[in-house]
């Protein structure tokens, strides 16, 4: 099943539901992943601004997926872009001193 994920209180409540589900204890599971049992709360609850990486190690230890539905018109950009793969970012100059 298919749910459209619109905030992080969303993403929380399939985590948890899965969780729940497969009859994970939260410790256990931020122990499987290496992330703190407040974080996997956090995440649970829906706190915005939650690390995207380490929610996707969660989803990933539970078996679940993230998508994004790119719109049609955007595919030929998107496949550019993969095939030239991401650059690091550089790092801002700090500003010039008075």
């Amino acid at each position: 099943m298919q749910v459209r994920i619109q905030s992080t209180a969303d993403l929380g409540l399939a985590v948890r539901a899965t969780r729940k589900t497969a009859g994970v204890r939260i410790d256990d599971l931020a122990a499987a992943i290496g992330v703190s049992k407040q974080f996997a709360s956090e995440l649970e609850h829906g706190k915005p601004g939650i690390r995207l990486g380490l929610a996707l190690q969660v989803l990933d230890e539970l078996g679940l997926g993230l998508y994004v539905d790119v719109p049609d018109e955007s595919s030929p950009a998107l496949d550019t872009l993969r095939a030239k793969g991401l650059r690091p970012l550089t790092p801002r100059k700090p500003p010039a001193a008075p």
